[in-house]
C-alpha cells in the first residue's frame, strides 16, 4: 500500500522534527534564531500521532475482519510484534541514559529506571501505572496495543459482519462526543479511540459492496464532534480517514509506486519512532562535552542527529524490527526459555 508507506514516512519525520525542536541544550540555541518554525513543530508536530492512529484502525480492521476470529492469539502477536524492537530501543535508551549523566543535566533525560518501572514498560502498563517513561513516544506503543487488544475483543464479543463493527464504533464515537474531551484520560486507549475508530471506519466503509452512503457518514460524524469541541487533531484524523477510504473504494490504494525515499521511510517508520531520541541525546550529549554552543555547532549537531537517527533506524529495522530479525530473535527466546526452563522430577 504505496500510500500507507507514504503517510507513515511523513508522520514520523514530523514526530522526529517535533522532539529534535523540543528537548535539549542544541535546539535551545537554534530556537532563538528560528522561534516561529520551532514553535509550530513544538506545538503541532506531535499532531502527526493522528496518522498512525488512523492507519493502525484501517489496518487493524482489515486483519481482525476474518470470520471466526479468535483474539487471544492475535493480541498476542500483536504485544510481541511491538514489544521486541520496544524493548530493544529502551536498553538503548537506558545506556544512553547512563552515557549522559556526568555530562549532561536536562529535565528530558529520564531518570535510571527501578525494577519497578522497568517492569512496566515491559508489559506496557508505564503510563497506566504513573511510571515515568524511559524514552520519548514510548507511550504511544502502549496505547497501540491496547487500542488493537480492545478492537479485537469487541469484535469477537460481536461475533459477525454488523454487531462486532456497531460495537467498534460506538466506543469510538464516545471518544470523540466525551472521553477525547477530558485530557485525563489520555493514558487509556479510550482517549484516542475515536481517532482509531475513523481508520476501522473508513475500512469498512471503503467494501464496494457497501453503499458509498456509510463513506459520507464518516464526516457527518467528526464534524459534529468537531461542533462540540473543535480539535485540529482530528481535521487531521477525519482527513487521512476519508483519503485512505476514498482510495480502497476507487482501487488507487494498492496500486502506483511511492517515492522511493518515502517508501523506504515509511518502512523504517517504527524503528525510527523508536531510536531518534536516544540518538538525539547522544548528540547533545558529545555536544556539552565539546563544550560547543555556537548557532552553527549546534545547526550541524541537529543535521548529523537527523541523519544519524534514520541511518541507524534502518540498521535497526534490519537487525531487529524487521519479519526475519524478528523471527530469530523470538526462535532464539523461545529456545533459552526450554533450554532453562525447570524441569519436573
Amino acid at each position: 500500500m504505496p500510500l500507507i508507506d507514504a503517510f507513515r514516512a511523513i508522520a514520523a519525520l514530523f514526530i522526529l522534527l517535533h522532539h529534535f525542536v523540543s528537548y535539549f541544550p542544541m535546539s535551545d540555541t537554534v530556537w532563538d534564531e528560528f522561534p516561529v518554525t520551532f514553535e509550530w513543530f513544538c506545538d503541532y508536530g506531535s499532531m502527526a500521532v493522528q496518522v498512525f492512529l488512523v492507519i493502525g484502525g484501517f489496518l487493524a480492521a482489515r486483519t481482525l475482519s476474518a470470520p471466526n476470529m479468535s483474539p487471544l492469539p492475535l493480541i498476542w502477536k500483536r504485544y510481541v510484534r511491538l514489544v521486541v524492537p520496544y524493548l530493544a530501543a529502551i536498553c538503548l535508551s537506558i545506556l544512553t541514559v547512563l552515557v549522559a549523566g556526568p555530562w549532561l543535566i536536562h529535565w528530558a533525560i529520564p531518570e535510571r529506571p527501578t525494577g519497578s518501572q522497568l517492569m512496566a514498560h515491559v508489559f506496557l502498563l508505564q503510563n497506566i501505572l504513573g511510571f515515568d517513561s524511559l524514552s520519548a513516544g514510548v507511550w504511544y506503543v502502549a496505547i497501540d496495543f491496547q487500542l488493537f487488544a480492545a478492537t479485537a475483543i469487541l469484535l469477537w464479543i460481536g461475533r459477525g459482519r454488523i454487531i462486532g463493527p456497531t460495537l467498534v464504533l460506538i466506543v469510538a464515537v464516545a471518544s470523540l462526543f466525551c472521553f477525547n474531551l477530558n485530557d485525563e484520560w489520555d493514558d487509556l486507549a479510550v482517549y484516542f479511540f475515536g481517532s482509531y475508530g475513523l481508520g476501522a471506519a473508513a475500512w469498512w466503509a471503503s467494501n464496494r459492496e457497501r453503499n458509498p452512503i456509510w463513506l459520507v457518514l464518516i464526516p457527518v460524524v467528526a464534524a459534529s464532534a468537531m461542533a462540540v469541541e473543535f480539535r485540529g487533531r482530528l481535521v487531521i484524523a477525519l482527513a487521512i480517514a476519508l483519503t485512505l477510504g476514498i482510495s480502497r473504494r476507487t482501487g488507487c490504494l494498492e496500486c502506483g509506486t511511492c517515492f522511493k525515499p518515502l517508501a523506504f521511510l515509511g518502512k523504517i517508520s517504527y524503528s525510527l519512532f523508536l531510536v531518534h531520541f536516544p540518538i538525539l541525546l547522544l548528540t547533545n550529549v558529545f555536544y556539552a562535552m565539546l563544550g560547543l554552543s555556537s548557532l552553527v555547532s549546534a545547526m550541524v549537531g541537529l543535521l548529523l542527529a537527523f541523519i544519524s537517527s534514520i541511518g541507524f533506524a534502518a540498521l535497526f529495522h534490519h537487525s531487529i524490527e524487521s519479519p526475519a530479525a524478528h523471527r530469530r530473535i523470538t526462535c532464539l527466546v523461545s529456545s533459552l526459555f526450554v533450554k532453562f526452563r525447570p524441569t519436573a522430577r
